[in-house]
């Protein structure tokens, strides 16, 4: 048994680690009543304009009304925009982030066991540099990431950069992988298709952001309005666009990317500071469980020392006695 001088330090060091994760937990909490008021705020909005873009790529013949919303008849080159977190202490968030895109990628970027699509990432926050170390991936780029963002300016040059790479053709079709935000205790990795914009993407692995329960779009969605509203000889329908088609969305689909984007941030934010609050409240858990099964040991080592000299006393004065 660890003598008594041991103990008292190891329980001292335990006590000081203690602090600093309650602080940290403190911290956290701060942060992320600020970064769920934020997602809170503008999910809705995100996902409905998500669903009004979705619904015009849905028109029979609009996709070839703009370069976004019009499908590559091959798929060489994939970007992938990888939402992360800069520090660690946050559980396996990061970790489950990245395996989700490796296994998005062996799913639908394989071939036969061989890769046959290229894939860049374009890196937000500094651990997901994990995906060069780890798997060897490409970095485009790198953009910087703020605990808490303000503004959707800030998401911008990502957003320019991703769009205007897209219409050059150096990528056939971008993604955006971020933890979606449920609950303060439970966070989701996604792997979403920003483009080419198409309601065909959807599944297990490409959803809407924020999976608000109030926006059920999709192609079952959409089929059954059409045969419930629109496929009756009274109705007929076609979209009108003023002052042109091409000037409409021109301006429309770029910031709608953009608040897509900005969304994903938001709730990346908000997942973080959640999964980091947790992990320094089981900290803080854990050493408080350690300190008392330290005590108990001190408490017996010293119970120990102590008998040891009764014992001892009590030999000597029967040997005196005797």
């Amino acid at each position: 048994m660890a003598n008594t001088k041991e103990i008292q330090r190891r329980i001292k060091s335990i006590g000081s680690t203690k602090k600093i994760t309650k602080a940290m937990e403190m911290v956290a909490a701060a942060k992320m009543r600020r970064a769920i008021e934020a997602v809170l705020r503008t999910r809705t909005y995100a996902n409905l304009s998500w669903s009004t873009i979705l619904n015009l790529s849905q028109a029979s013949g609009k996709e070839e009304l703009h370069p976004l919303l019009k499908k590559r008849d091959e798929i060489k080159k994939i970007c992938v925009i990888l939402i992360s977190s800069n520090r660690g202490m946050c559980g396996s968030l990061n970790t489950a982030l990245i395996n989700k895109v490796q296994k998005s990628i062996e799913k639908y970027q394989t071939k036969d066991g061989k890769v046959a699509i290229e894939t860049d990432f374009v890196v937000i926050g500094k651990k997901g540099e994990a995906v060069y170390r780890y798997y060897g991936y490409n970095i485009a780029a790198e953009f910087p990431k703020k605990d808490l963002i303000d503004e959707v300016g800030e998401i911008i040059p990502v957003a320019k950069m991703i769009i205007t790479d897209f219409l050059n053709k150096k990528y056939d079709k971008v993604m955006v992988a971020y933890t979606d935000f449920v609950s303060a205790t439970k966070q989701v990795p996604r792997v979403k298709q920003l483009l080419p914009i198409d309601i065909e993407a959807q599944d297990d692995y490409l959803g809407i952001v924020g999976k608000d329960t109030r926006v059920g779009l999709d192609k079952e969605f959409v089929k059954g309005k059409e045969e419930k509203h629109l496929k009756t000889e009274k109705f007929s329908f076609e979209y009108t666009f003023e002052p042109s088609p091409m000037e409409v969305l021109d301006e429309m689909i770029p910031r709608l990317i953009e608040i897509q984007l900005y969304q994903a941030m938001l709730e990346s934010n908000a997942s973080e500071h959640s999964a980091r609050m947790a992990a320094m409240h089981q900290a803080t858990e854990a050493a408080t469980d350690m300190v008392s099964e330290l005590t108990l040991s001190f408490n017996k080592a010293r119970q120990a020392i102590i008998t040891n000299e009764i014992a001892e006393i009590s030999a000597g004065a029967n040997a005196l006695k005797n």
